[in-house]
Order: C-alpha cells, then sequence, then structure tokens
C-alpha cells in the first residue's frame, strides 16, 4: 500500500513515541498549566505543523542533508536548547496576575494575538528539535519499501499517519493537563508553583539538548 512495509509496526511505534514525555509533551503540559485547555491544544496544533515540516523536508531529502552536516546539527540543537531554555525561565520568573478583575472584553480582544504566540512557540520548539530530525530520518526510511515506484508519495503518507497520530495524542494530553489545572485556577500559590515546575522541566531539557551527542 503506496509503498509503504510493516506499517502495522510503524503504528506502534509511534503510539510508544508519543506516550514518551520529550519536548513536545513538556512544552503542551506548560501551556496548559500557564493558561489551560485551550492554549494547550493551540500548542499541540503549532506542535503537529512542526512535524509537517519535518515530514516535507524528510520526503524531499533535506532532513538526510541536514542529518549528515555536523555544522547545521550543532546550529539546530543549540537554537532549540536556547529556545526551550529562554521559555523555562519565562516560567520560572513569571509573576502572579494581579489583573483578576480583567474584563471578559479586554480577554477576547487579546486572544487572537495569544493564540498566535502559541501557536508559533509549538512549531518553532518542534522544528528546532534535532533529535526529531534525527527520528525522521533514521525511523521513517525502514518502512519504506526497497521497490516503491514513488518513495516521495510514501514517506508523505507515513508522515500523515504520524502527524495525525501525534495531533490527536497531543490534544489529548492538552485537555488533560488543562483540566486538572481548572482545579487551582483559584489558587494562585498552587499555580505558582505548577509555573516553576514546568518552568525547571524546560529549562533541564533545554540543557540537556545542548549537552547531547549526535
Amino acid at each position: 500500500m503506496l509503498g509503504i512495509t510493516g506499517f502495522t509496526l510503524f503504528v506502534a511505534a509511534v503510539m510508544l513515541l508519543n506516550v514518551t514525555p520529550g519536548p513536545d509533551t513538556a512544552y503542551i503540559v506548560g501551556r496548559s498549566v500557564a493558561q489551560g485547555r485551550g492554549a494547550g491544544v493551540v500548542s499541540a496544533l503549532g506542535i503537529s505543523a512542526g512535524c509537517v515540516v519535518h515530514t516535507l523536508a524528510c520526503a524531499f531529502g533535506l532532513t538526510a542533508l541536514l542529518a549528515a552536516s555536523a555544522t547545521a546539527f550543532t546550529i539546530v540543537k543549540f537554537a532549540g536548547a536556547i529556545y526551550l531554555i529562554y521559555l523555562g525561565v519565562r516560567l520560572l520568573f513569571v509573576r502572579p496576575s494581579e489583573e483578576a478583575g480583567k474584563t471578559e472584553q479586554a480577554s477576547v480582544r487579546s486572544a487572537p494575538k495569544s493564540l498566535r504566540q502559541l501557536f508559533t512557540q509549538g512549531f518553532v520548539t518542534n522544528v528546532l528539535n534535532p533529535k526529531v530530525v534525527l527520528f525522521f530520518v533514521s525511523f521513517f526510511p525502514q518502512f519504506v519499501a526497497a521497490d516503491s515506484p514513488n518513495k516521495v508519495v510514501t514517506f508523505l503518507a507515513l508522515g500523515s499517519v504520524f502527524v495525525l497520530m501525534s495531533t490527536v495524542w497531543n490534544t489529548f494530553v492538552a485537555w488533560i493537563a488543562g483540566s486538572v489545572t481548572q482545579r487551582f485556577s483559584g489558587k494562585p500559590a498552587v499555580k505558582k508553583w505548577l509555573d516553576r515546575v514546568v518552568g525547571s522541566a524546560f529549562v533541564s531539557l533545554g540543557l540537556k539538548l545542548a549537552t547531547s551527542h549526535r
């Protein structure tokens, strides 16, 4: 089917990958904790958009070129690490809002810009993760039949399945994290410590990424 081999194994592997915590999961949980379920879902969609970029790059050979270049890999690695640390530091030093009396109208006005930023941050977090690059270039080819008449179409088909499954799982994570956070919405002290825990996780992931090897 479309030049795919071992499709059942591919689906099982993607499921296991999704349930394994990583920078994407940490980011989605962090956004859900900070701003609720809607923010987490939008962040999940941004990460899915990043996976689309990786899929296209893998299909057309750009991912392989990046993986083969030590300099390019290092640049992407440090860019991703710096970005994660930046997001973590912002959460660590965030102050509880003193504007609880904001009107609903003001909240509505600020929502579109906020959602765009969340989507963009999720997108950048995923695209700048070199581990995702290596995953695509090492994992996907194993499920492309050697005699596939059009390998680009095969890669795109596998990528579509990957993106769909990841989006469903990440949306579920965002929903659960946001629901749990809602229970503490009236407790600023608990919310502050949740932000610090997630911020510390971001910084830790950033440092781990910066010191990782290929």
